[in-house]
């Protein structure tokens, strides 16, 4: 009996001391782990929130409803998908802070996120091989690391797209932008949309990030584009080229400053009633929210030139996005359709879906397996949002500092009676050959 009884108490301690190793070890389902049908595949979405400069809070809040609609459908293959949020804080420990969280939380990927300290974040993933799909495209890195799966072409391709769509139409071209290490490359990028245009170089205004006050700049950029016309003018010798040069002479003020945009145009506009340089932005800066916010068809935005990489709100290519809004939104203070941070985390996690989806049923799905499908796999399709996605070695592009762009699409938009619209005679253009020409801005 006492031997019975000493070999049911060393059973007892076997399976405990067993469980105990395998929790260690990591075997078996346990929250954030990934395996076979039924487990759960953990993921991250990170951006800056309530902080003094550009926010992006529609990003997370567009990853907890992707979260909530694909786990309605029984999960992404199967599998129960697990989205976690984190505050980037825009600064770098933030956004370190964030990749530590995800890897603590053994997420396979972080997706759909914005933070322009691409050093801060992209080390720790690095290190640990977990894949970085469909960033906003602000920080270099995620065109340059090997484990970043951009969807857009990101700042580059936006300030080449704007050099073009602002080459056509100015005489001379001011633009603003912020001081800090991503805003550096700006001028250099919006200068190799100009140059194809044969256009002079934009004059460059620096801003602090966070500032309350552009009076300086409005007035300098005032000052810098004043004298287009006459400039214009006295450059056209033959008929032909009078006639571009009527065209073209508006000056035109482009300001990229995120959140702040619309302080520093507020005060453009305070600075000079008469003189009506024509204004342009980007997507990210201006948009249709910020319009309506403003005014409308009376906003100060009427009439501004956008870039975007992506089609306009309004197209019918964003109603399945439309509709995950508007069913599982809810307890995220709503999310805006018309946001390009909403829009690009639902690009970055139809990606992920359609990687999962290429897994078998029975397959352990990790980090580096997903990046080794995202490496490996054909083209990706993304509902007609972007041209067919694919991050093979002979798609990367010969861009100096952005080798990773593998979608350089944007397209030109245009304010009219209060709706960002397709810019008329305006189609998409690819601005890869455009930056391949450009000098390294990274």
């Amino acid at each position: 009996m006492t031997d019975r009884r000493r070999a049911a108490s060393f059973s007892r301690t076997f399976l405990a001391t067993a469980m105990g190793a395998c929790l260690v070890a990591g075997c078996g389902v346990i929250p954030g782990g990934s395996g076979g049908p039924g487990d759960t595949i953990t993921v991250m979405t990170f951006a800056p929130q309530g902080t003094k400069a550009t926010n992006m809070p529609g990003m997370p809040a567009m990853a907890k409803a992707y979260e909530r609609w694909a786990n309605s459908k029984g999960g992404i293959n199967g599998r129960k998908l697990r989205v976690l949020t984190c505050n980037e804080q825009n600064t770098p420990a933030g956004a370190a802070d964030c990749a530590r969280k995800a890897i603590a939380e053994k997420a396979v990927a972080v997706v759909g996120s914005y933070s322009q300290h691409g050093r801060a974040f992209m080390a720790p993933l690095e290190a640990e091989g977990i894949p970085f799909i469909g960033g906003y495209g602000v920080s270099s890195e995620e065109f340059q690391s090997t484990l970043s799966y951009p969807v857009n072409g990101g700042q580059p391709v936006l300030l080449a797209g704007a050099g073009h769509q602002l080459g056509r139409a100015c005489g001379q071209v001011a633009l603003v932008r912020p001081d800090t290490l991503a805003g550096d490359s700006m001028p250099v990028l919006l200068n190799a949309g100009l140059k194809a245009n044969n256009m002079g170089e934009a004059s460059d205004i620096r801003a602090a990030e966070d500032s309350a006050d552009f009076s300086p700049q409005a007035r300098e950029a005032l000052a810098d584009t004043a004298g287009a016309a006459s400039a214009s003018k006295e450059s056209a010798s033959k008929e032909k080229e009078k006639e571009k040069a009527k065209e073209k002479e508006k000056g035109c003020v482009t300001a990229v400053l995120g959140e702040r945009t619309e302080t520093f145009f507020d005060a453009f506009r305070r600075a000079d009633d008469k003189h009506k340089p024509q204004i342009s932005s980007v997507l990210g800066s201006v948009s249709q929210s910020l319009v309506d916010r403003t005014g409308g068809k009376e906003s100060p935005f009427e009439g501004a030139y956008v870039t975007s990489w992506y089609p306009v709100s309004s197209d019918p290519l964003w109603e399945p996005m439309r509709k995950v809004i508007s069913e599982h939104s809810f307890g995220d203070g709503g999310v805006d359709a018309d946001d390009s941070g909403a829009q690009t985390t639902w690009i970055a996690y139809t990606v992920l879906s359609e990687i999962v989806k290429r897994f078998k049923a029975e397959e352990n799905i990790t980090a580096r397996k997903v990046a080794r499908v995202l490496n490996q796999s054909e083209s990706v399709r993304t509902g007609g949002l972007t041209p067919d996605l694919s991050w093979r070695y002979q798609d990367m592009r010969a861009v100096a500092g952005f080798p990773r762009i593998v979608n350089g699409r944007v397209t030109f938009q245009i304010v009219q009676s209060g709706r960002l619209v397709a810019q008329p005679g305006e189609q998409s253009m690819d601005m890869t050959p455009t930056l391949e020409q450009a000098p390294r801005a990274a």
